[in-house]
C-alpha cells in the first residue's frame, strides 16, 4: 500500500486539545467487521461486548517528563529537548529531539532550569537531522539525577495538541494509564486512557482478566514517513517485554475461544513481534521495530480498542491492518462527520 492511500481530511477542531472529564465517558464508536456495522455508544458500554473468561491484553508503559526547556550556551537561544532513549545508565548519555536543530552542534552545552545551573548537558553526536545523543553533566547519584530530571521535566504532550500554554498541572496525571507501572516511554499508550477503575471492576465482575505487557512508544510513531511505498519504510525500535503469566493468560484465552482484546497500537504491535509460528505468544525481552499495515494476518487478538489517529501515521495504517483498509476508511468518514474527537486526548474504537 502506499502513504497516500492513508490521506483524510480532518478539521484540526476535531484534534482533542483535552480529555473527557471521566475517562470512561468518552464516546466508543463500534466496528463489526463480519457484518460491516458501525454503532455509536460511549466508553463504559464496553461491557456489552465482553463475556467470562475474555483477556485484555494492556501496556502498563509509563510516561516519564521527558520534555525540557534550556538555553543554548553563549547564544542564550531557547532551546526545547525531548528525552528519547537513555543510552547509558553510567555516563548519563541519552539520545533526544532538539527544537530548533538546525543550530544545535557537537560539542554545543545546553542549560536546564532556573538559571541555568541545575542541569548542563552537552551535545556529542548527531543522530538524525533532529536527534542528537547528549551526555548531562552531573556528579551526583542516579537517583539524584533522576529527581532533577523528573522536576525540571514537562510532560510530553505531542505538538499537535493546540493550547496557548503548553502542558497543565493535571496532564501529569491525565497523560497516563491508571496501570502504568514501567516507567519508560515519551508517548502515551492512548487507547488505554479511556479506562477507570469503576470500569475495571466492573469487567473483572464479568469474568475478564488483564494480561500486562510493556512497549516503551517513542517518537517514531508522530514523525511524519517520508516514503510513498510503505514497504521502504524503517521505524524506530521500541523497547518491550512480555512475561510467561501474561503469555499463559493469553494463549489460554485463546484456547479456549474467549476474545482476546488488544488495548491500543502498541499493545497489539508487542503481542505479533511475541508470537510463534504456530500462533501463540511467548516470553519476550528486547527490541521490536515491527512495522504493520494492510494487508497483514493477525494471529493473537481478535478485537481491538484503540483511538482515532491522525492521517498518514503509522497507528493509523495499523488499525487498518486489523479492520480492513475500505471499513477503516469509512468509519473515519463516519468519525468527522459526526464529529468525533481524534489523537491522544481524542475518542474510542472497539474493533470486533
Amino acid at each position: 500500500m502506499k502513504l497516500s492511500q492513508f490521506k483524510f481530511n480532518l478539521p484540526t477542531e476535531l484534534i482533542a486539545n483535552y480529555p473527557p472529564k471521566n475517562r470512561d465517558e468518552a464516546r466508543l464508536m463500534v466496528i463489526d467487521r463480519r457484518t460491516e456495522t458501525i454503532e455509536h455508544r460511549v466508553f463504559k458500554d464496553l461491557v456489552d461486548y465482553v463475556k467470562d473468561g475474555d483477556v485484555f491484553v494492556l501496556n502498563n508503559t509509563k510516561v516519564f517528563p521527558a520534555r525540557l526547556s534550556g538555553k543554548k550556551e553563549k547564544t542564550e537561544a531557547d532551546i526545547e529537548v525531548l528525552l528519547l532513549r537513555e543510552l547509558n545508565h553510567e555516563s548519563r548519555l541519552w539520545d533526544v529531539l532538539v527544537d530548533p536543530a538546525r543550530k544545535i552542534r557537537i560539542g554545543n552545552k545546553l542549560y536546564f532550569g532556573e538559571g541555568g545551573d541545575e542541569l548542563v548537558a552537552e551535545v556529542i553526536d548527531n543522530t538524525t537531522s533532529r536527534g542528537r545523543t547528549i551526555r548531562f553533566l552531573y556528579d551526583g547519584s542516579y537517583e539524584e539525577f533522576k529527581k532533577t530530571i523528573t522536576a525540571l521535566g514537562h510532560t510530553p504532550l505531542p505538538h499537535e495538541i493546540n493550547r496557548p500554554n503548553g502542558p497543565e498541572p493535571e496532564d501529569a496525571e491525565n497523560f497516563q494509564t491508571i496501570y502504568a507501572k514501567v516507567e519508560g516511554a515519551v508517548s502515551a499508550p492512548t487507547a488505554g486512557l479511556h479506562f477507570s477503575k469503576i470500569l475495571m471492576k466492573r469487567l473483572e465482575l464479568i469474568g475478564a482478566s488483564f494480561a500486562e505487557l510493556t512497549l516503551h512508544p517513542g517518537m517514531g510513531n508522530f514523525r511524519d514517513i517520508e516514503v510513498e511505498d510503505l514497504t521502504k519504510h524503517k521505524p524506530d525500535s521500541e523497547e518491550m517485554e512480555i512475561g510467561e503469566d501474561a503469555c499463559t493468560m493469553i494463549n489460554e484465552a485463546n484456547q479456549r475461544h474467549n476474545n482476546v482484546f488488544a488495548v491500543g497500537t502498541t499493545s497489539l504491535k508487542a503481542l505479533e513481534t511475541a508470537m510463534t509460528i504456530y500462533g501463540k505468544v511467548k516470553p519476550f525481552k528486547g527490541w521490536t521495530n515491527k512495522f504493520i499495515f494492510p494487508p497483514y494476518t493477525f494471529s493473537v487478538a481478535n478485537c481491538m480498542i484503540t483511538n482515532f489517529h491522525l492521517p498518514k501515521s503509522p497507528m493509523m495504517m495499523e488499525t487498518a491492518a486489523f479492520a480492513g483498509y475500505d471499513l477503516l476508511m469509512e468509519a473515519y468518514k463516519v468519525a468527522v462527520a459526526e464529529k468525533y474527537h481524534f489523537f491522544t486526548y481524542g475518542d474510542a474504537m472497539l474493533i470486533i
